[in-house]
């Protein structure tokens, strides 16, 4: 075979590899951006004012048109939130700056967790209460709310603290629909909980 017919056939080959190349962009390109949405797994109504650790009331309607992720906690448990406060601390940094996103915590031991221990634990983290807010209330109120996000809390003499809880982060859109679940007491679901985040800024 001639050299010409060898240098013809290498370009042929090489223009084959290179459209292949180039379709599996293009399709892995439509396919990204392409992906299922979030699913929508119910709306959340809350009709019960609280009080965050400035001591300024927090209720539903601040939060339409946020996108916004709540979880319930206590500041003396002895198990899992120490976890998941310094996984929502990773959330709270990752949009420190961004006023679409706000995190919304409830102590499910509101007796103890007063406004001025709030503040303190608060302070602690270094938060700010206008993008993070830790809130108390009456007791039936902030468990009925538990409820409302389909998380559990519960008083329970035998748990670790007196009490339990869901670790779950609850991520809602700015609809008012639960669009996710999240483990807060691993780093890898809580990595997935912040591109949703992204996700859903980028819906209209």
């Amino acid at each position: 075979m001639r050299n010409t017919d060898l240098l013809r056939l290498y370009s042929q080959f090489a223009c084959t590899v290179l459209l292949a190349l180039v379709a599996a962009a293009l399709t892995a390109g439509c396919n990204g951006s392409s992906r299922e949405p979030l699913p929508d797994l119910g709306t959340v109504d809350v009709p019960y004012t609280f009080t965050d650790q400035d001591g300024k009331p927090v209720h539903q309607d601040m939060l339409d048109g946020t996108v916004y992720v709540a979880d319930f906690f206590f500041t003396t448990c002895p198990s899992i939130c120490p976890i998941m406060k310094s996984q929502m601390l990773r959330v709270y940094e990752a949009f420190r700056d961004d006023n679409r996103l706000v995190l919304l915590s409830h102590t499910i031991d509101p007796e103890y967790d007063t406004v001025d221990v709030l503040h303190e634990y608060a302070a602690k983290l270094g938060i700010s209460a206008e993008r993070w807010h830790m809130v108390t209330g009456v007791k039936d109120e902030i468990y009925d709310t538990a409820r409302t996000y389909g998380l559990a809390a519960l008083e329970d003499e035998n748990a670790p603290g007196g009490f339990i809880h869901s670790g779950s982060f609850t991520l809602i859109d700015r609809q008012g629909r639960i669009r996710g679940y999240y483990n807060g007491t691993e780093q890898e679901s809580v990595d997935l909980l912040i591109k949703d985040i992204r996700r859903l800024f980028d819906e209209n």
